[in-house]
């Protein structure tokens, strides 16, 4: 079949793949100007050269056999390496956190900076003026029902479910080294985490930080305006920090609307009857592994529909 994949992620570009073993030909489209998503690098000019921070996803983990396999290829090819400050089966990205979806990105045909805000099926599906004989959406709950509501009911309904927790993120470079000893730290008032990016393997540049907000917090602060958010996390670090905090030189702020998903548990979803499918870490756990395991698991559905077939 030719395929046509909406989100280049994680979910995306492990069902492509999958896929593309079975023999289909696969395209996908991404809003984004290239890899990364959640799992997106950030880099700022300071007085002190470049700083990288992962403003996304921290880490990832990897218990599922098949995953680890997957994680033992990246690491083989300088793609992954282990990050102990948030376990012994954390990873991170090198040199940075997209490393992985790059690397999977460029086996495949993605359409970046393509938006579609529009599923179209009339026996085939259309996606951006191209026809395919099946669709797959692979992008956060939220943006799933738009997309599927006129095709398939019980598939929006199930995606109107899944609740995602916000997360703003402020990147801070310093002129000096915090007097911190460890690298990652948790739930220290406001702030839920917070990573010394500049400490990951593979990285480089002056003393990055990525301070990210609770979700609570996040959430009633959700329409504020970057620049308190900024300040507000940047002083609850200092705060943290005590005398002997360094200088900012360099800040970026974003907000995630949808960070941390509740799960269904479902996997995958597929509509064999109108060959439409979706796959994400919505459907399986708030994790990137579930986010890879849910689109290996649409493959599997589809490679089983069309042998039944």
């Amino acid at each position: 079949m030719r395929i046509g994949v909406i989100g280049a992620g994680m979910a995306g570009l492990s069902c492509a793949q999958a896929l593309r073993r079975q023999g289909h030909v696969v395209v996908l489209f991404d809003k984004g100007r290239g890899p990364g998503g959640r799992m997106s690098t950030r880099r700022i000019e300071t007085p002190l050269g470049k700083a990288a921070f992962d403003h996304g996803a921290q880490y990832l983990t990897a218990r599922d056999p098949a995953f680890v396999a997957q994680i033992g290829h990246w690491a083989k090819d300088g793609h992954v390496a282990r990050w102990l400050p948030a376990g012994t089966d954390a990873w991170v990205g090198t040199p940075a956190m997209n490393a992985p979806i790059r690397a999977m990105a460029s086996d495949g045909d993605v359409r970046w900076n393509t938006a579609i805000d529009i599923l179209s099926y009339d026996g085939a599906w259309r996606i951006d003026d191209e026809r395919f004989d099946a669709a797959i959406v692979a992008v956060p709950a939220e943006q799933v029902a738009p997309l599927v509501a006129a095709h398939d009911v019980a598939l929006a309904d199930a995606a109107r479910s899944a609740v995602s927790d916000p997360c703003w993120t402020v990147m801070a470079a310093f002129d000096g080294t915090a007097p911190i000893d460890r690298n990652r730290l948790t739930n220290i008032g406001i702030i839920g985490s917070a990573v010394r990016n500049s400490a990951k393997p593979g990285r480089a540049g002056p003393e990055a930080w990525v301070l990210q907000a609770s979700a609570e917090w996040s959430r009633a602060h959700l329409e504020d305006d970057p620049k308190m958010i900024e300040r507000a996390l940047l002083a609850a670090f200092a705060d943290h920090i005590g005398v002997g905090s360094p200088a900012v030189i360099a800040t970026s702020v974003h907000r995630w609307r949808y960070a941390k998903v509740e799960a269904l548990n479902h996997g995958a979803i597929w509509n064999a009857d109108i060959q439409l499918g979706a796959c994400g870490d919505w459907l399986l756990g708030p994790r990137i592994e579930a986010a890879w395991l849910s689109g290996q698991q649409l493959a599997e559905f589809i490679g089983l529909a069309n042998l039944t077939f």
